[in-house]
């Protein structure tokens, strides 16, 4: 079961989404992630958006260590029932829950430029349809945003859309985290 490692939550346990359609990220992960995140002030009061997001653990992690606002978004109805529990552990004024695509939120988005994007897609999400999902997200980014992608290991590097640029990336056994920025 997923936890909040770090933050005003710390401890806390997050409903997970039952069957075999997510892979959580793992704490040794995340720890890694958020260091590097809050090493680069990406957290405090930031606007945050977490597509694809499954129990929302990226997201609730970076709302218990100062993000101001979580966007959290999935399609299936499992995951939109854990994330619905575990807003529930947060302000309602903080977290917003979307049952819908990436793509298609991001299309249509409307409110304050996303300060950090967490996109953890399933690894059966083709390269074209991530850079399809970037470009989507691209115009809504605040010109400070730090984007987070997830994928396996082996994946190539996503394509990043005009103006989006990668700048660091780390393999931790069968997953890899590549970040990137608006120039």
């Amino acid at each position: 079961m997923a936890r909040i490692i770090s933050g005003t939550h710390r401890g806390r346990r997050l409903a997970a989404v039952p069957g075999d359609g997510t892979r959580p990220t793992s704490d040794r992960v995340k720890e890694s992630l958020f260091s590097r995140l809050e090493g680069y002030d990406a957290l405090v009061d930031a606007v945050v958006v977490d597509a694809y997001a499954g129990s929302g653990a990226l997201g609730f992690e970076a709302l218990s260590r100062g993000a101001r606002l979580l966007e959290v978004l999935d399609r299936a109805e499992a995951a939109v029932k854990a994330l619905r529990r575990n807003a529930a552990l947060f302000p309602a004024e903080t977290v917003s829950v979307q049952k819908t695509e990436a793509l298609k939120y991001l299309r249509h988005r409307e409110g304050e430029p996303i300060e950090l994007l967490f996109l953890d897609p399933p690894y059966g999400l083709s390269e074209r349809e991530l850079a399809a999902v970037l470009t989507a997200a691209a115009p809504q980014l605040h010109p400070a945003a730090t984007i987070v992608v997830e994928r396996d290991a082996a994946a190539p590097e996503p394509t990043w859309p005009h103006g989006v640029t990668g700048f660091h990336d780390k393999t931790y056994g069968s997953t890899r985290i590549w970040l990137a920025e608006p120039q």
